[in-house]
């Protein structure tokens, strides 16, 4: 299913370009400048008009945009016009950051920010510090995005910059939005909407427009959603922002499906499709195939959809946008049929622009259709394809089912036990209290029920706790308790395992179904006691692959070797129980990498502690790639267990979204010295 978006506005404000050139919008803006170039020379306006060209081109040309930034950047280069590199290393980094390609968005706005504080530009301060906030945003790195924006705003603040305030104060309101702080991400984006309004700046005002309709959509108030998603196509239409008309059309369908409502849904969802395939917005149009296809999967398969809704006041003021749009069929197999369909070709045009949150919704939705439809083997497939995407994005978007046990559940239940022996307490005492003048024999006797009572009480206080502490860590754990919630940490140093049994998939079909839980079961408790001899911690399990990490919640210098030890361990293990086993088990291959992480807890009913980050993907990367009862490590694991274990150098290989990596094998311990 689609998610609904934020409007992130650290993008649509940065740097606008020096000259006159930034004001004007769309083909024309473009047609101008490129007349100009024409004409130009080689001197700073040239710059100027570059730059303003590949800020044009970041929403609907990307790469065409980073070729005229680089152009911008080679000719103040080359004049060393210092202020020019700064501007046109940001418009690099806006058009990386509409390709998805975060981390190299990051080093052209980090340079681009050090530039401008080297040569005292606090204008281009603002916006690096704001473009920087909003590439952490993306990576769900908050506490970094909410550091970058609070620096951007205090010297805004300074500048008296009213267009700079009013961008980053919006940017604060996304952050908050992320923790699910609604009150105060309401307050940020009103305050955001107030300002662009004193500057009538239209832009603005319709970015957050829309992001006070998703405030309003995520607490239900699905009216309120649909009056400023209204709101914020009349403008765009006044603006003449196709791109944004098409989001927002989408936008709505969201809200539609949010109230059962999917004919609607389908109705906006294919309006949206059209102004995304006119627009060449590849992106979007994969994002409204997928979104088209869950509806009528959902108009299909949920009993509780709704048809013929009244239409609402908001929905009358945009009348105008009303779609006309296919038929709807009749029947839950056509319906069927048109969900997967929808979905296909959202899968087919989301591997081409290579969108992984695309392509794991369709997935999903997939294997949902096929089910309904009793393909069990597409089904299956696709559920496979689901896990594998979902493993390597490792976002707030995974939605984890595989743990059983929430803590709610925990303290609910703990709750209710303290509430009975309470109430059993008083009517003891009550009883007691009545039989006082029968003498001290029935004191005692009331007194040793009572701490027999406390003993038992103070018993299922440490089992709920034990059980806490097997769900999460126990500094984690103890924050939970004392302060109802933990925020989430990014840790420099650690380590992470990644394990998969090679050909689980046949193994599922040659073993009964208890035999293969059974069998995974012992293979994980082997592997959890390994990782607690190691101080390692266990973060979930996905199908038949375990994910750890050695190093957090408390720093370990010795993190990679740790893993590393714990890593020959499981394969000892897992190759002592294949001789005896034979193929009533499986044989294991374990990839590990070295790097950053942010660590912290998922979910709303049933809490998770996750990790996220760019070496969780390289770790699975480097699994992939690893050979049935080998331990593949990448070059950064390598150069802090090179002194300790004999590795094999595997060359570079080639690894998926990853490119060419330094690969080793771990063959053995190096004596000591």
């Amino acid at each position: 299913m689609k998610k609904y978006s934020l409007y992130l506005v650290s993008v649509i404000m940065l740097f606008g370009s020096m000259g006159v050139h930034a004001q004007k919008q769309g083909q024309e803006a473009i047609d101008s400048l490129l007349q100009v170039l024409r004409s130009g020379k080689e001197d700073t306006t040239k710059v100027d008009v570059l730059i303003s060209l590949s800020f044009q081109y970041h929403s609907v040309n990307p790469d065409q945009g980073i070729k005229y930034g680089q152009e911008a950047l080679d000719l103040a280069t080359k004049l060393d016009w210092q202020k020019g590199i700064g501007v046109a290393l940001n418009k690099i980094g806006i058009n990386y950051q509409f390709k998805s390609e975060y981390d190299t968005a990051l080093i052209f706005e980090q340079r681009a920010l050090k530039i401008c504080e080297d040569i005292g530009y606090k204008k281009g301060a603002v916006s690096a510090c704001n473009a920087i906030g909003g590439v952490y945003n993306y990576l769900c790195d908050y506490p970094k995005a909410l550091e970058y924006f609070l620096r951007s705003l205090k010297t805004a603040e300074e500048l008296g910059d009213k267009k700079g305030m009013s961008d980053v104060t919006g940017n604060i309101g996304l952050v908050y939005q992320s923790q699910k702080d609604y009150p105060k991400a309401l307050d940020y984006y009103q305050r955001s909407l107030k300002m662009h309004e004193a500057l009538g700046d239209k832009v603005g005002i319709a970015a957050e427009t829309g992001n006070i309709g998703v405030i309003y959509y995520y607490q239900h108030d699905y009216s309120k959603a649909l009056e400023y998603d209204f709101k914020q196509l009349a403008i765009n239409e006044e603006t003449g922002d196709s791109s944004s008309m098409a989001i927002t059309t989408g936008y709505v369908g969201d809200v539609y499906a949010s109230m059962k409502n999917y004919e609607l849904a389908i109705e906006y969802g294919q309006k949206s499709l059209k102004m995304a395939a006119a627009l060449g917005d590849k992106h979007q149009e994969a994002t409204e195939l997928e979104y088209v296809g869950y509806a009528y999967l959902s108009l299909a398969t949920d009993t509780e959809a709704r048809a013929g809704m009244a239409i609402s006041k908001s929905e009358m003021a945009g009348k105008k946008y009303q779609p006309d749009i296919e038929t709807i069929p009749a029947g839950k197999t056509a319906r069927l049929s048109k969900a997967i369909d929808y979905l296909r070709r959202a899968l087919a045009l989301s591997r081409e622009i290579q969108t992984p949150d695309v392509m794991k919704d369709c997935y999903e939705n997939l294997s949902a259709a096929y089910s309904a439809t009793g393909d069990y083997k597409n089904a299956l497939d696709a559920r496979d394809s689901f896990m594998v995407l979902s493993d390597t994005l490792y976002s707030n978007e995974t939605n984890e089912k595989i743990l059983e046990m929430g803590i709610k559940y925990d303290y609910d239940k703990k709750a209710a036990e303290t509430q009975k022996a309470d109430a059993l307490k008083l009517q003891r005492q009550q009883f007691y209290t009545w039989m006082g003048a029968a003498g001290m024999l029935l004191l005692l006797c009331f007194l040793f029920i009572i701490a027999r009572n406390n003993k038992l009480l103070a018993r299922e206080k440490k089992r709920s706790e034990d059980l806490l502490l097997n769900i999460l860590p126990e500094e984690i754990a103890n924050e939970l308790k004392d302060k109802g919630e933990s925020a989430a940490r990014h840790y420099e140093n650690v380590t992470v395992i990644f394990t998969d049994f090679v050909d689980f998939t046949k193994a599922g079909e040659r073993m009964a179904p208890q035999a293969l839980v059974n069998e995974l079961d012992i293979c994980f408790k082997a592997f959890d006691a390994i990782c607690d001899k190691y101080n390692i911690e266990k973060i979930k399990t996905i199908g038949d692959a375990y994910l750890a990490v050695c190093g957090l919640p408390l720093a370990d210098p010795s993190h990679a070797v740790f893993a590393v030890k714990a890593a020959k361990e499981m394969l000892a293990f897992m190759v002592m129980r294949y001789e005896r086993m034979g193929n009533k088990t499986f044989e294991v291959r374990i990839g590990i990498h070295s790097g950053n992480v942010v660590a912290g807890i998922v979910g709303v009913k049933k809490f998770a502690y996750d990790i996220w980050g760019d070496a969780v993907n390289t770790a699975a990367r480097v699994e992939q790639n690893c050979e049935a009862g080998k331990i593949n490590i990448s070059e950064a694991t390598y150069d802090l267990v090179k002194h300790y274990f004999a590795c094999t150098y595997r060359g570079e290989i080639e690894a998926k979204n990853k490119g060419v990596m330094k690969m080793y094998y771990v063959e053995g311990t190096l004596p000591k010295t």
